[in-house]
């Protein structure tokens, strides 16, 4: 019973945290699916993997009833994914041992996703999930039917107070996440790491070696996270001090560099040309606004590449990713995502 009380007040405080960088806004417009400019039928789709290929993309479902899009590029069509009766249950043991079996599907919103590198035809998505508990779930999807199909295969859950909100992969099945905002904070937890105080760090999971912290990791609303090639290098957005993170992982001496971004950077995903977009929020309330940049790698030299003023359709965007030769837009609120021309 604690621990469902903790992660309702998570959910809660969550959106409390977004309502402080948003004002209470009216219903959108109606979405409509003949209008290129939009993804309709989500619900706050907070964060967009495109599947090898390009063809489908992948969107988590931060509130209402929760789970899983499916979107077929082509022609822009959403359905829910997961939860389904046509998603199959093969609970990997030796991969993910101590979870306890698949989400309870009426209690499962998701939060950040991420998917395999390559070509597939059977790639691993991982999901955030929050509701009747705090984990990473694990799929596999297969590309070979002419709608991709989903198979869950296990669940790490998060120990407490570890808040989740993005997550990144590892080979051996083991993955990168970051806790955000921990559960059972102070009340004033959301205020403080708003103002940039360091309030989370990033986690590492293995199945032989369990939770780990990563040292020099803290931050102030550690958010989206990305990893080199080489797994030598993490990248996070740190929402609450408005600044990008690139930080060595597994060396003897920590090296971290921090650079600020002048808005609240949210998820981050590699664009094709190596860089890092990050996409996130001007919380100002003159000039609230989604925002897009490109960060370098190597030199963390920052490129503008989008500044979208709020309005009812579309305000608080969360992520950006390149399909084909335009940006989809993610949103922690709102019934849809927006399609903009890549500059």
């Amino acid at each position: 019973m604690k621990a469902s009380t903790s992660l309702v007040a998570l959910l809660v405080a969550t959106a409390a945290s977004r309502a402080d960088a948003q004002p209470q806004a009216p219903a959108p417009p109606p979405c409509n699916p003949a209008d290129t400019h939009w993804v309709c039928g989500q619900q706050t789709p907070e964060d967009l993997v495109a599947l090898p290929g390009g063809a489908w993309v992948i969107s988590s479902a931060y509130q209402g009833t929760g789970g899983m899009n499916l979107i077929e590029v082509s022609d822009r069509k959403s359905v829910v994914v997961f939860p389904g009766p046509a998603v199959k249950q093969q609970p990997d043991k030796k991969a993910y041992p101590n979870c306890p079996g698949p989400p309870d599907a009426a209690k499962f919103t998701t939060h950040g996703v991420y998917v395999d590198a390559g070509r597939g035809p059977v790639v691993r998505v991982m999901a955030v999930g929050h509701g009747a508990r705090e984990s990473i779930e694990v799929f596999k999807v297969d590309m070979r039917p002419a709608t991709p199909s989903l198979t869950w295969v296990g669940c790490v859950i998060a120990p407490m107070p570890i808040g989740l909100n993005a997550v990144r992969g590892l080979a051996d099945g083991g993955f990168l996440t970051t806790n955000w905002l921990p559960r059972g904070g102070a009340p004033d937890a959301l205020q403080k790491m708003m103002a940039g105080e360091k309030n989370g760090e990033l986690w590492e999971w293995h199945a032989k070696t369990g939770w780990q912290r990563v040292p020099g990791s803290e931050a102030a609303g550690a958010n989206g996270i990305e990893l080199s090639t080489d797994g030598e290098t993490i990248y996070m957005a740190a929402w609450g001090s408005q600044s990008f993170i690139r930080l060595s992982r597994g060396a003897r001496e920590v090296k971290r560099d921090e650079i600020p971004l002048g808005f609240r950077p949210d998820n981050i995903h590699f664009a094709r040309d190596g860089t890092l977009l990050a996409a996130g929020q001007i919380t100002d309330p003159p000039n609230r606004s989604s925002r897009v940049v490109k960060v370098d790698a190597k030199t963390l030299a920052v490129k503008d590449l989008l500044t979208r003023p709020d309005d009812d359709a579309f305000a608080g965007n969360t992520t950006a990713i390149e399909i084909g030769g335009n940006l989809w837009l993610g949103s922690y609120r709102g019934d849809r995502i927006a399609i903009v021309p890549a500059p």
